[in-house]
């Protein structure tokens, strides 16, 4: 245990964000670290209390959701060497479950913290900021390409098809038993969500290329620009390698059949995500004027909006809404949502708070929705809002207002079917193993949109399945 009394002794201080009127001017990332010496107090406040909340997933609301970490990551153990400043030993324990500390030390809504124990009476351990730190030092004092290299090869050829968090999980560990691995991308860079569906000031794509980097460092091969299941058959892939996992995400957004949906100025918030980080990446990391005078509407009230939110405030949008169809959350946790539970509690995003300084106004209609939209020469001018009820629309509450661009943040529904019927995959069981014994299925394509945390998980558990079934061993 760190420090008997560090949970008394010094309070919880987050990471520091920069200033909202400093940060809407780039896309830079918005958080910087805590000196090594805050750092380390921060780790005091760990009690090792031995009721495992933290790191041991809790799930609930019939197995849909879960409280602390999914991923069995050793937290107090890290914990207390980063207090001991035996900073080796701490990345090697943390590595040991999480081979991507640098995205979930940025990203993650940590639901380790809020069920630790101290969150019951104070605000919890800051776990997510700790973890930053430790591949931060692993990352400064070149430990992360050993720890990722293999004791000997073993000559078994696996592809992996997607390079997002799971696919990038299953790969470091498949590397690690020995294997030969080629990871498939269809975008042109790897990274997969981390690279394209995160924007840069929350995950900086120098990050995502420091990891590719190493990977390929160590032994893994990345193919991109190439569409499996049209640019390389199944079959060819089943030729020529022994093992193959589909980790492509649950990338089929759920969309919004309204009339007027055909117009030129409504997407997908993933395509207008994708489009601004690809900008960013071409012309720099400053503010721009992409969205200059014009009206935008964001629909859906979860992180991607928010992340939406962000972006057009960067691209000098003149009004952003948000619209939500559920109800505006409780300002306190309900009876029926304790601890060590995630609190369903009325939240401000860092978008959302940027937005509403910006434009003094508030931001997000809830019990509200889209009806229809309409246009002129094929080009979206206005859109028709409702009040919603039970998640249906209202009969008579309807209202028109203009709009330039409207973003669909509404989730998504799981795995684009293609590259599943592709391999013809019909079924696939809780293992990661499916009807056919070559292929492998992890993460969101498997479970459905989830957290970057589950996606380590999956990939690194389906990683171990392979290794199983060649009785590899570390």
């Amino acid at each position: 245990m760190a420090d008997p009394f560090g949970f008394m002794k010094y309070p919880r201080v987050n990471n520091p964000y920069r200033s909202v009127a400093e940060r809407i001017k780039d896309f830079e990332e918005m958080q910087g670290p805590l000196s090594d010496e805050e750092r380390r107090r921060q780790a005091a406040r760990c009690m090792n209390c031995g009721v495992p909340h933290c790191h041991v997933g809790f799930f609930y609301a019939g197995g849909r959701a879960v409280g602390g970490c999914p991923n069995d990551n050793l937290i107090p153990e890290w914990n207390d060497l980063v207090y001991r400043q035996e900073d080796k030993q701490a990345f090697e324990r943390l590595t040991k479950t999480n081979p991507l500390p640098e995205f979930t030390g940025r990203v993650c809504p940590a639901p380790c913290e809020v069920s630790c124990n101290e969150a019951l009476h104070g605000q919890g351990i800051t776990i997510k900021d700790n973890e930053r730190f430790i591949i931060e030092q692993g990352f400064k004092y070149d430990w992360v390409v050993d720890s990722g290299m293999p004791v000997r090869r073993n000559g078994i050829k696996v592809a992996i098809v997607g390079s997002g968090p799971a696919g990038l999980s299953a790969a470091w560990q498949l590397n690690k038993f020995g294997f030969d691995v080629t990871v498939y991308e269809r975008d042109d860079r790897p990274g997969g969500l981390t690279m394209y569906g995160i924007p840069n000031m929350k995950l900086p794509k120098e990050i995502v290329a420091r990891r590719i980097k190493v990977m390929e460092a160590v032994g893994i091969k990345f193919v991109v620009n190439t569409n499996v299941g049209v640019d390389v058959t199944a079959q060819e892939l089943k030729a020529q390698y022994e093992r193959i996992i589909l980790t492509i995400g649950a990338r089929a957004a759920r969309d919004l059949q309204v009339p007027g949906r055909e117009l030129k100025g409504i997407m997908q918030a993933v395509d207008y995500l994708t489009l601004a980080t690809k900008q960013v990446l071409k012309d720099g990391p400053r503010a721009n004027q992409r969205l200059a005078g014009k009206k935008v509407v964001v629909i859906g009230g979860g992180d991607t909006g928010n992340d939406c939110i962000a972006t057009a405030v960067r691209q000098g949008a003149a009004a952003i809404q948000q619209l939500e169809i559920t109800r505006r959350p409780p300002t306190k946790r309900a009876a029926s949502n304790p601890w060590p539970q995630w609190p369903m509690v009325a939240k401000t995003g860092y978008g959302q708070q940027e937005a509403q300084q910006l434009f003094g106004s508030e931001l997000t209609s809830y019990e509200s929705t889209a009806v229809g939209f309409k246009g002129k020469n094929g080009q979206l001018t206005s859109m028709t809002t409702s009040d919603v009820q039970l998640f249906k629309p209202v009969a008579g509450t309807e209202a028109e207002q203009p709009v330039d661009l409207v973003l669909l943040a509404m989730g998504f529904t799981g795995a684009q079917q293609s590259v599943l019927s592709a391999f013809e995959i019909t079924e696939v069981n809780d293992d990661y193993t499916t009807n056919d014994d070559q292929v492998l299925v992890a993460g969101d394509a498997r479970r459905g949109p989830s957290l970057v945390i589950w996606g380590i998980h999956e990939g690194r558990m389906a990683a171990d399945r392979v290794a199983q079934s060649y009785e590899v061993r570390l």
